[in-house]
């Protein structure tokens, strides 16, 4: 009897539970009582709320080539740090860098230096002219696999960054192979946004403009040792851009990594701008930066054009500084968000664009619950025609297993995909299965002569571990589909192995409860409808 009783009182707190997490999904329910109810209504994938799906390759030469660019320039500066002095290292193949010692009896200092300092094996040396000597060294094949990863991992969390910020719920963002990279966006209908704040590089230099240089032979490819072109933008009148050469400085004085913050503002004009803090480090750069360059122009570089190239009047301290360009409000938004959320490793490039519209999505809701409900009623016809009291019992766990199907996807914040829906019939049959195992077994005991009660314990008994048995195994395969498989593929996992917990649950545990109940309200030698 107490027995029975706290099984009572378990399955009442699970049940309550997984309605109260159910019942936000229900139209109307969150608007009324959703705030006194502790779940959140059941978020839908892309294919049933529509929106975006974008594959994207990542440039891993570029991102090799900044990487070894950058590790040249920090062995130039420990070099010159040690009195060695090393001309610019220049990256001449995938994993290669070329660089030019100016006094030969150096070697064995420069040698140690680059063992010691940095990843670059010494491949070769050779002798110039005069008393210098060329060096080629190179990373080796295990650091170019640990840069690869790095980059992908850093893409994937400045991509995710920029997405929360651009306040897309739900977004699905995961590594594919081929340095590609899966972002589905549902929800989001205005795909070249999307793409514009994605795929920005966001890359920020500030570099020191040469108002000294011809740049009529600079257009012509004419340009002085340490300069290189770059455009001045223009805002038009239409919103257009148009473009001014400007001759720059090619070493950036700083760059977007000291960035802490970036937020739009409105001058005195009402136009917007952003502005930018740079941490300590960073401000005091800025603030040495523009106390030695007073009455020069520094061109604030993003993505390798100019977006203002101001004057600088006086020294700026506090670590703040501002970009002008005359933009919209939303693009001075979109980029304050880039420059939050960081630049991205290595430049990426749209492989794949689809766009699911919410009609199409809702079609697809419209048929899968359609085809769950045909399912449902089937199988609850069946079980009660074939087994009478028994099938009236199975069908009443079965809808309790549904309720706490869709309360376990609310309380975990999964997404339910068409394929979600898919696991979600697939469970209606397997749940029942359960079921009928249990009844068949029950029949054999009953057919041996055994009382109700006592074949109800043999039934249950038997059968409880062949039912295990036989999920555990669908659980294992659900959860390789999840860990391997792409959305839509985990989706239909998530949903299947819940379902599986549920169904165990609600087909052994529930419905025991139910024939208990029967058989206590009625003298033990009563028929049992089965």
């Amino acid at each position: 009897m107490q027995s029975l009783r706290l099984r009572i009182i378990i399955t009442a707190a699970v049940l309550i539970l997984g309605l109260a997490y159910m019942l936000p999904s229900i139209p109307g329910v969150q608007r009324t009582v959703g705030k006194f109810l502790p779940g959140n209504p059941v978020s839908l994938g892309l294919d049933l709320k529509g929106g975006i799906h974008l594959t994207l390759g990542v440039d891993m030469t570029t991102a090799m080539k900044n990487n070894l660019s950058l590790q040249g320039e920090d062995l130039k500066a420990s070099a010159r740090e040690k009195g060695i002095f090393i001309l610019r290292p220049n990256v001449i193949s995938g994993n290669r860098v070329e660089l030019v010692l100016l006094k030969s009896e150096q070697r064995d200092e420069l040698d140690k230096l680059i063992k010691a300092q940095t990843p670059f094996a010494i491949d070769s040396t050779e002798s110039m002219e005069g008393d210098k000597l060329k060096y080629i060294v190179s990373v080796p094949p295990r650091y170019v696999d640990e840069m690869t990863k790095l980059t992908m991992d850093q893409a994937i969390k400045t991509i995710r960054n920029r997405i929360d910020q651009f306040g897309v719920a739900e977004p699905d963002i995961r590594k594919q192979q081929g340095n590609r990279i899966q972002v589905q966006l549902p929800g989001l209908q205005d795909p070249e946004r999307a793409i514009k704040i994605i795929g920005q590089t966001a890359h920020l230099e500030f570099k020191m403009v040469d108002d000294t240089a011809d740049v009529q032979k600079a257009v012509k490819g004419i340009l002085a040792p340490g300069r290189e072109l770059s455009v001045l933008l223009h805002r038009n009148a239409d919103q257009s851009y148009s473009e001014t050469p400007i001759v720059l400085k090619k070493d950036a004085v700083l760059t977007g990594e000291y960035i802490t913050d970036a937020k739009v503002l409105m001058d005195q004009w009402n136009s917007p701008y952003v502005s930018i803090t740079f941490n300590n480090r960073g401000g005091n750069i800025f603030a040495d930066l523009t106390g030695e360059n007073v009455n020069k122009r520094m061109a604030i570089v993003l993505d390798g054009k100019v977006y203002s190239a101001p004057v600088i009047q006086e020294k700026i301290g506090g670590g703040r500084a501002s970009i002008t360009g005359r933009f919209t409000k939303e693009e001075a938004r979109d980029l304050a968000v880039v420059l939050r959320a960081g630049s991205l490793p290595a430049p990426v490039k749209i492989l794949e664009q689809r766009t699911v519209g919410p009609s199409l999505g809702q079609e697809s809701i419209n048929k899968g619950i359609l085809s769950a409900v045909i399912g449902l009623a089937v199988v609850l016809g069946f079980m009660v025609i074939y087994y009478g009291f028994g099938g009236f019992v199975a069908d009443v766990v079965l809808c309790l297993n549904i309720m706490l199907i869709l309360g376990g996807l609310a309380a975990f914040g999964a997404t339910l995909t068409l394929p979600g829906i898919a696991g979600i019939i697939l469970t209606i049959g397997m749940a029942v299965d359960a079921n009928v195992i249990i009844f068949e077994r029950i029949r054999e005991e009953l057919r041996r002569g055994l009382t109700p009660r006592a074949a109800l314990d043999e039934g249950y008994g038997r059968a409880t571990l062949t039912i295990m048995d036989a999920n555990v195994t669908t659980v294992i395969a659900a959860i390789i589909l999840y860990q391997f498989g792409t959305g839509p593929v985990r989706g239909f996992a998530v949903t299947l192995t819940l379902g599986i917990i549920t169904s165990m649950f609600t087909a052994i545990f529930v419905s025991r409860i139910l024939f208990d109940l029967y058989l206590k309200s009625r003298a033990d030698s009563a028929k049992l409808s089965i």
